[in-house]
């Protein structure tokens, strides 16, 4: 697992973006993107190559479902490793993702152990 990847994180409150930024830094990833909402998003994964994109749920104009759909859609993006990261805990919104093809799904607010194993499932060993 290469952690010069490309990260993109999506969120619509700069605060989530800065934590998130931190934690992912504290497991050793360098090079981190972020957007605060979708059609931003959107256009960064069109120029750049990411490796792994965590996204919220919850954002305005475009929701981190609709931008989840928008990814999978894209030939060159399709596989690209997707978490969604979120407050959204009904049982509704993980299944839609899952089958929208979410790689995994983390529930705010979450500690730095629950990132780092969630990713491991997606990236393999951290």
């Amino acid at each position: 697992m290469d952690k010069s990847m490309n990260v993109l994180v999506v969120d619509d409150y700069k605060t989530m973006i800065r934590i998130v930024r931190s934690l992912l830094e504290q497991l050793g990833f360098k090079n981190i993107d972020e957007a605060l909402d979708g059609p931003t998003a959107l256009e960064k994964i069109r120029q750049t190559d990411y490796g792994l994109i965590l996204s919220d749920w919850n954002m305005a104009p475009m929701t981190g479902y609709e931008l989840l759909l928008a990814v999978r859609a894209n030939e060159r993006t399709k596989a690209t490793p997707f978490v969604m990261v979120t407050a959204e805990a009904k049982t509704e919104n993980v299944i839609a993702a899952r089958q929208a093809g979410v790689n995994n799904y983390i529930i705010k607010p979450f500690t730095l152990q629950v990132l780092k194993q969630k990713l491991t499932t997606v990236l393999g060993e951290i």
